[in-house]
């Protein structure tokens, strides 16, 4: 058994909590996802979103900060690999996982207008 396999469950959780640390401290993009997240829960608390809606908007935050964590992750280890180095292959993959951050995100906002859209209508 390696070492990396024997660290035991209660490590495992530390070294997550060490990566989320990490990658909130030198992402501005993810503080500003948490915060615009936060905000939306909270509107979703006040327009009394449905257990369904909650956990549809929960699944969107969700995949919108795994891909931001997911494309730091990537840049951080190409740079690693690389040196800083350009290579226009280095290049393409990050622009590549920049994207699916992108997408994540204009799904979640699509989500977002389906699901805030017919509360606040409700309203007028």
């Amino acid at each position: 058994m390696t070492k990396f396999k024997s660290q035991g469950f209660g490590r495992t959780f530390k070294n997550a909590r060490k990566g989320f640390r990490l990658v909130f401290k030198s992402e501005i993009n993810i503080r500003i996802h948490l915060i615009i997240a936060a905000l939306v829960v909270i509107l979703a608390l006040l327009l009394n979103f449905s257990a369904l809606e909650f956990s549809l908007l929960l699944f969107v935050i969700g995949l919108v900060i795994v891909a931001e964590m997911l494309n730091t992750a990537i840049e951080f280890a190409l740079d690693s690999i690389y040196h800083n180095r350009y290579s226009k292959m280095v290049g393409m993959a990050k622009d590549i996982s920049a994207g699916a951050v992108m997408f994540a995100t204009l799904i979640s906002i699509l989500v977002g207008i389906i699901l805030f859209g017919s509360h606040l209508l409700k309203l007028l």
